[in-house]
């Protein structure tokens, strides 16, 4: 049975948050999220940028079964999520889920996980702050967009190199404006499928049988929409991060992962169905607006296309802000275990400063690759995170099928959270991503991004085989 080594443990306070003391035991994290920052992070994490305006993709590929992919795919994120959370409340650690595969799997694991998912988020940071300045420098002519990504990337690189209240309170009312602007969407087309708003017509089941029916691509179109889907739901897994630096962690990630069903189904599902029930899937006004512009046009709600470039510039901005924080707290915790650079282990105000620099400086760099070398070193950025999701996701799945027994051999009282139909559903997540991942192999426009993964993930796996073997013969080194 593999245990995790001392230097990987997570420390825990008097009140059950995880402290995360650097590698010379000096200062730690603070626990300053509070709940309603948790409750508001975990409901908004799920509106990102990926449902406002990756969505238009998945309904041209697959039409009105775009509802029954993102149904499909949603499923799966439940069962990863659910599992991550029984981990998390079980051992609340700001490495999460890469603190979960080394205490179970071994250090190259966590290694691994770690560092891939820091250089997802990182990437994801430079792509977010280019789409919000191209939003910006649309309003204002004359401005270039770099102008504003360097503005963005110094705002929200202050907020989270200051108190982590600061990063809870951005993302609070960010996630405020989404949900409120989602909740409004979805009651307006409701209203619109019924009959019940002024000026519009019941469509009944028109739009999901007309025009090619169901499956206007057959299930090819269907399997694009689910790879387009899958993609979409990225960044949910934040929240556990961010519950080690709250008071009541254990609660925290309760509570996020209980109503993780309802938010996946309301806001994803429930959006796609509008969508396709209100106005043709095939629709011009889909590809050239997007699907949510396209339907409040329709419906002649004013001023549709700038409301909703507010709302998307605010989901891109709270997703750079919250990958931001999350690529930070990840290069931290792996730093304190000995495992990267032990300068960015230094906490000092509760926050890992020189993380949180070197990640936007990261991020930034990545935006010039951008402007530079568009479709080769920034595209070998975008292509080699591809794909980083699904190995994170595998890689929980294995960590929760080994620690679930350890758990009910020696702490059961820790299992607050327990994965649903375990071990049977355990293993339909890994059957899953599997899926998932062969589905990408087969078409030929992810295949490319796959291969490029495969590559990193390797790189990784072998450079942490070798430091754990290194580490083993030699237990003075740091993080043995």
């Amino acid at each position: 049975m593999n245990r995790i080594p001392p230097s990987a443990a997570p420390e825990h306070g008097p009140a059950g948050a995880v402290q995360g003391a650097g590698q010379d035991g000096g200062p730690t994290l603070s626990n300053g999220l509070k709940q309603r920052h948790l409750s508001m992070i975990a409901l908004g994490g799920v509106i990102g940028a990926g449902l406002f305006v990756g969505s238009r993709e998945g309904i041209a590929a697959a039409g009105p079964s775009i509802v029954l992919a993102y149904a499909v795919s949603g499923g799966l994120v439940m069962l990863v999520m659910r599992m991550l959370g029984e981990m998390a409340a079980a051992n609340p650690s700001s490495g999460s889920f890469s603190v979960h595969a080394e205490r179970s799997i071994g250090s190259w694991a966590g290694f691994t996980a770690g560092w891939m998912f820091t250089a997802q988020l990182c990437v994801a940071v430079a792509v977010e702050a280019l789409g919000a300045g191209g939003i910006v420098a649309g309003w204002f002519p004359g401005t270039e967009t770099w102008m504003w990504v360097l503005l963005f990337m110094v705002i929200f690189c202050g907020v989270n190199l200051a108190a982590v209240g600061n990063f809870g309170e951005f993302e609070f009312w960010f996630a405020a404006l989404k949900v409120a602007a989602i909740g409004i969407f979805l009651v307006l087309g409701v209203l619109a499928i019924f009959g019940l708003l002024p000026g519009t017509a019941a469509p009944g089941a028109a739009h999901l049988t007309g025009d090619g029916g169901f499956l206007p691509k057959g299930v090819d179109g269907l399997t694009i929409g689910l790879l387009a889907s899958v993609f979409a739901y990225g960044g949910l897994e934040t929240v556990t991060i961010a519950a080690a630096e709250s008071k009541d962690p254990v609660r925290g990630v309760a509570r996020a992962v209980r109503t993780a069903m309802w938010r996946i189904a309301v806001f994803y599902v429930g959006s796609m169905a509008v969508i396709v029930t209100v106005i043709p899937w095939n629709n011009p006004s889909i590809a050239k607006s997007g699907p949510y512009v396209a339907v409040l046009d329709y419906l002649r709600i004013p001023a549709a296309g700038q409301i909703m470039n507010v709302v998307i510039l605010v989901a891109l901005l709270s997703a750079l802000n919250a990958n931001l924080y999350g690529a930070s707290r990840m290069a931290f915790s792996l730093t304190s275990r000995g495992q990267g650079p032990g300068f960015l282990a230094k906490v000092s105000g509760g926050v890992p400063r020189r993380a949180v620099v070197l990640c936007s400086a990261f991020g930034f760099l990545a935006v010039l690759f951008s402007v530079w070398w568009p479709t080769t070193v920034f595209q070998y950025l975008l292509n080699m995170v591809g794909a980083a999701i699904l190995v994170v996701w595998g890689l929980i799945a294995v960590a929760q099928l080994r620690l679930r027994r350890q758990l009910e051999r020696e702490a059961p009282e820790k299992l607050v959270v327990k994965m649903w139909a375990f071990p049977f559903l355990t293993w339909v997540a890994l059957a899953g991503v599997g899926v998932v991942l062969v589905l990408m192999l087969r078409d030929e426009n992810q295949r490319i991004q796959l291969l490029f993964t495969a590559g990193f993930t390797v790189v990784l796996a072998v450079i942490g085989l070798i430091r754990q073997r290194t580490l083993h013969r030699d237990p003075k080194l740091p993080g043995a």
